[in-house]
């Protein structure tokens, strides 16, 4: 996996200087769901969620996770926390392979590892209070009551939510900007390092999601925190990325900074992926859509490449030969025998 060092944009969202050191490493991350059948509930397949998942993020970055729906990457999201056990690989966070820690041991390293879930108000207590549901994660870790109300507090306001208007509140009195920002006051409240973003602002309306992105944005800088930052919307992740990756059934098929990666694609999918965002110029309309066909089964796969049956460069060896994510030079890297090999492309 390469480590080639990010040279930054300089532009809005992206950090114009970031300290290479890594705080997360994943290797080979697998996770694969039984499938199973009948009363005596016999495994009869599996479906290969997450088939082989290689990245690091560096501290200070933002790594956006981008992919059709299905691809993976909520799961791989969820296995980096250990929220669900990953079936196999390892996870490097701060040098510690997470995958090994007993459970006293993980629960230190969540201090520093938190999430920010997809849906605003389902991830919220509705019978706690808001300044309680803030605080509740400093008094699982042994705080008082008092001294963890005091925190929330502070948090509160840096996610402009005056606490005195809103900290005896309860969920269901507030919108659902309101409510994504007390999930990230949640997330804050700890001084983590590492903070996984899925799908945050998914479920808002456009203008609140702008709002949104800004505070991320500003919070991240403000306090040096590392974000993966999940999302199906391709202007957001541009938006807030500092380096992209790909995800395709399973598997990462490209990374690249966020810059080059928008202006110029090395993946068929990737491709096809940047291609079908709307555009509002009537001039730029698509004649043919930018990728046919339903992507496959993660339960049966194709051999081979994955994309295979669906890319319009697809060669004979794309059937027999996986290919592998290699570093193709500017901090680049893509999973492609167009890039890893001397065959020519068929026509």
């Amino acid at each position: 996996m390469s480590t080639n060092a990010y040279e930054a944009t300089g532009e809005l969202g992206h950090s114009s200087q970031i300290d290479r050191d890594t705080v997360l490493q994943v290797r080979n991350l697998r996770k694969w769901f039984p499938l199973r059948e009948g009363l005596l509930r016999r495994q009869n397949g599996s479906v290969k969620a997450v088939d082989g998942v290689s990245f690091d993020l560096y501290r200070g970055e933002t790594l956006g996770i981008v992919g059709e729906s299905g691809c993976g990457k909520s799961t791989t999201a969820r296995c980096i926390l250990r929220l669900i056990e990953p079936d196999s690989g390892e996870i490097y966070f701060q040098g510690i392979d997470i995958t090994k820690a007993e459970p006293k041991e993980m629960k230190t390293l969540r201090k520093d590892m938190q999430i920010v879930f997809q849906d605003p108000y389902t991830s919220l207590n509705p019978r706690m209070t808001i300044d309680d549901t803030v605080a509740f994660n400093l008094v699982v870790h042994g705080y008082s009551w008092k001294e963890a109300r005091n925190r929330a507090w502070e948090v509160m306001e840096q996610v402009a939510l005056p606490p005195g208007m809103y900290a005896r509140r309860y969920p269901h009195e507030l919108s659902g900007g309101q409510r994504q920002r007390i999930n990230i006051a949640r997330a804050l409240v700890l001084n983590p390092k590492l903070v996984v973003l899925d799908e945050p602002v998914s479920s808002l309306d456009k203008s609140v999601q702008a709002q949104a992105l800004n505070l991320l944005i500003d919070l991240k800088q403000a306090l040096g925190l590392s974000y993966i930052f999940i999302s199906h919307d391709l202007n957001v992740v541009e938006y807030t990325s500092d380096r992209v990756a790909v995800m395709y059934l399973g598997r990462i098929v490209e990374t690249a900074p966020a810059g080059a990666m928008y202006s110029e694609q090395l993946h068929p999918y990737t491709k096809a992926l940047l291609a079908s965002i709307p555009s509002g110029d009537p001039d730029q309309r698509l004649k043919t859509p930018p990728l046919s066909g339903d992507p496959p089964s993660p339960i049966n796969p194709p051999s081979g490449c994955h994309f295979r049956t669906r890319c319009p460069f697809v060669m004979d060896r794309c059937a027999v030969e996986d290919p592998q994510l290699l570093a193709v030079g500017d901090g680049r890297e893509v999973a492609c025998h167009l890039h890893s090999g001397s065959e020519e492309k068929k026509q």
